[in-house]
């Protein structure tokens, strides 16, 4: 245990709640912070989540286990706590039980966008906004949609689904939006903001990782 925690020390812990096996996808949220913000970060996913959250049962499902996971990487000597889903499950009970700053992603995302006070369009996979957004925007929200055929961060993967959210970005600017939030930190491994400027985008594109990473960099004990 002492080094685990001399191993951990000063460390970021990063949840993913979607269970891999492939490393590099377990690591790529906290690889994408620490390239941007210079941060030491250790990833860890949920077990028996394959498709994530992406409803009110697969979220009560895996709070237990984000609350457990966030618990153990503290124990070990991390100092600050990810949780890598724009729902932020699980981030007010992880608060009440550990004594460093727990971080969620759609909080995060929320509060870069109410920086510039611009009507905000919110996509994700779920079929309602995830509250914690809702709420945090305020009136700034100014709708939402889940693209189609998006059921689950895994459909992102798709050729398909990454048009879909293009259509689904369009369709919100239309409807006066003026800058755009991804409520799935999925949107942040297909790099969305790359796929939306390719497609001639240019409100302000919010992502989800990026703004948990901006808000882990301020917090962090190496600040």
């Amino acid at each position: 245990m002492f080094q685990m925690l001399q191993e951990r020390k000063n460390m970021i812990g990063l949840i993913r709640v979607i269970t891999f096996s492939d490393v590099k996808l377990i690591n790529y949220h906290g690889n994408l912070i620490r390239n941007k913000y210079n941060l030491s970060i250790v990833s860890e996913c949920i077990k028996n989540q394959d498709k994530g959250i992406h409803d009110d049962v697969t979220e009560r499902k895996a709070v237990p286990k984000i609350i457990d996971l966030g618990k153990r990487m503290a124990d070990s000597g991390c100092d600050l706590i990810i949780v890598s889903c724009a729902a932020d499950p699980a981030v007010k009970q992880l608060r009440s039980r550990i004594d460093i700053p727990v971080i969620g992603a759609g909080s995060s995302a929320s509060l870069v966008a109410l920086a510039n006070g611009k009507r905000t369009g919110v996509i994700g996979i779920t079929e309602e906004v995830p509250a914690i957004i809702k709420e945090t925007l305020g009136v700034h929200f100014q709708g939402y949609l889940r693209p189609d055929g998006i059921d689950n961060t895994n459909d992102l993967l798709s050729k398909s689904g990454q048009e879909a959210c293009v259509q689904a970005v369009k369709q919100l600017i239309s409807g006066g939006a003026e800058q755009i939030l991804f409520a799935c930190t999925g949107m942040g491994t297909i790099n969305l903001k790359d796929i939306l400027n390719a497609n001639h985008i240019e409100v302000p594109l919010i992502d989800a990782v990026d703004a948990e990473g901006l808000f882990a960099s301020f917090y962090s004990k190496r600040n």
